[in-house]
C-alpha cells in the first residue's frame, strides 16, 4: 500500500501545540482521510493519506 504525504511538521513544536494533528483534522473535515505518522529518521510528523498511487510521487 502506498501513501501520499500532504505535509511535514517538525517534532519540536512548543508544548501544547499540535500543528500536524490540527492540519490532519482540517483535511478530515474536508472529507480526506488524513492521518498523522511519525518519521523517526527525520524527527518529523507527517500528515498522510493512505492508498494514493499518484504518478511521480
Amino acid at each position: 500500500m502506498s501513501a501520499k504525504v500532504l505535509e511535514r511538521f517538525p517534532a519540536g513544536s512548543p508544548r501544547g501545540s499540535w500543528p500536524a494533528e490540527e492540519f490532519a483534522a482540517a483535511r478530515r473535515a474536508e472529507g480526506e482521510p488524513a492521518t498523522v505518522v511519525m518519521d523517526l529518521s527525520s524527527d518529523a510528523f507527517l500528515v498522510v493519506v493512505e492508498g494514493h498511487d499518484d504518478e511521480g510521487v
